[in-house]
């Protein structure tokens, strides 16, 4: 047996790239701050109860499930941070009546990949906006989105839209439930257009054709189609004109497009859902939307709209870092010089003890601190190169 070996779609970081990841999401998270988004850290673990809830099966199946040797209760790794955050603002932040900004950065696991190039151990970055209705707040976090991936250099991006709202109106008023339902989202999801035909044979109209023509409704003319192909609800309506705001608030700055088939994998989501595409990439680069009231099991029902990245998936486009070389100190030195390595590292230089007699190359340095007459002196180390 190889005991190297990592799992599949397990990989490890190695330094240069952990300093690029690292930089990257520091960077992150001051322009979430300068939004004035708070950090939060929640635990990788916790009960599965708080982690999961029956509404959510495909959550169920990511996660990753262990005995408590504690309690005996089971406890789960996280597969997503949204839901911790949700308990933290319902339960924890319960004092705070106004609108909360909270925002994240932390593996989490999932029991198989989420997608052919993806990591099972995905670093999960976010943004979460709770206690704000209006579309204003998607906006500003569908702003804060975009402006995350311009910030590790991903500006020419497709801005996909959708509003699980028209779904909703179109179950609720054709009075479907249970077993059925799902199985009916699963074929939607998958735009499987003769399941929806077989599932919706004894639905009656409007809404057996409304159905249909949901799988069919996705490009950039999706909500005029719409428009003429679904029922004339209130609430459709509604998703609609939100969905042709937001496509103008961003038209500048993206691609915009429409997916109105695209009910997620997950099952907390309410209303209003986007996702950002880049050329080179199989698979969205960001996603996010609107999960009204999922703290409820907490104790408090909230409007909430967020978004998550994976910055693991942006790693061959993160920004190099070149960091200055260091100062190289001979083992044999370092008793005399201990104090000045002390304050050069104070002052933010790289000093590294050479205990091998290695080259200037090997230890990434460009200068050696040594005695001349006695005093400390930095001294140009020649390259090779």
């Amino acid at each position: 047996m190889h005991t190297w070996l990592l799992p599949e779609y397990i990989a490890d970081i190695l330094p240069a790239t952990a300093r690029q990841v690292e930089s990257a999401k520091a960077r992150m998270l001051e322009l979430y701050r300068t939004y004035g988004y708070e950090l939060v850290s929640p635990p990788l673990i916790e009960y599965t109860e708080a982690l999961l809830t029956h509404a959510d099966p495909a959550l169920d199946m990511r996660t990753f499930k262990l005995d408590d040797q504690l309690t005996g209760r089971q406890l789960g790794l996280r597969a997503d941070i949204t839901p911790q955050v949700a308990r933290i603002d319902a339960h924890l932040l319960a004092h705070r009546d106004g609108a909360t900004r909270l925002c994240y950065a932390g593996s989490i696991v999932h029991t198989r990949p989420t997608g052919l190039t993806r990591s099972r151990e995905p670093l999960q970055l976010g943004a979460e906006l709770y206690g704000c209705y209006g579309l204003a707040a998607d906006l500003e976090v569908i702003d804060l989105m975009l402006s995350s991936l311009a910030q590790v250099g991903v500006n020419d991006v497709t801005l996909d839209l959708g509003h699980l709202g028209l779904y909703r109106a179109l179950v609720r008023e054709a009075q479907l439930d249970g077993d059925f339902e799902h199985e009916l989202f699963s074929a939607i999801q998958s735009k499987d257009t003769s399941t929806v035909a077989a599932l919706t044979v004894d639905v009656h109209e409007p809404f057996r054709s409304a159905f249909r023509h949901l799988t069919e409704l996705y490009g950039p003319d999706a909500v005029r189609r719409a428009r003429t192909s679904l029922p004339g609800l209130p609430a459709i309506r509604a998703a609609l004109d939100d969905l042709e705001r937001v496509a103008a608030a961003f038209a500048g700055r993206a691609r915009v497009t429409f997916d109105l088939t695209e009910l997620r994998g997950t099952h907390y989501h309410t209303g209003l859902m986007f996702a950002a595409y880049a050329e080179g990439w199989a698979e969205e680069l960001a996603r996010g939307g609107r999960y009204d009231n999922v703290g409820r099991r907490f104790g408090r029902a909230r409007p909430a709209t967020g978004f998550s990245l994976d910055l693991r998936d942006l790693i061959r486009i993160l920004p190099q870092q070149n960091p200055s070389k260091g100062i190289r100190l001979a083992a044999d030195d370092l008793p005399q010089l201990a104090e000045e390595a002390a304050r050069l590292r104070k002052a933010g230089e790289v000093v590294v003890i050479d205990y091998l007699h290695e080259s200037a190359e090997a230890l990434h340095c460009d200068r050696a601190l040594t005695l001349i007459d006695g005093v400390a002196q930095l001294v140009p180390l020649p390259s090779t190169h």
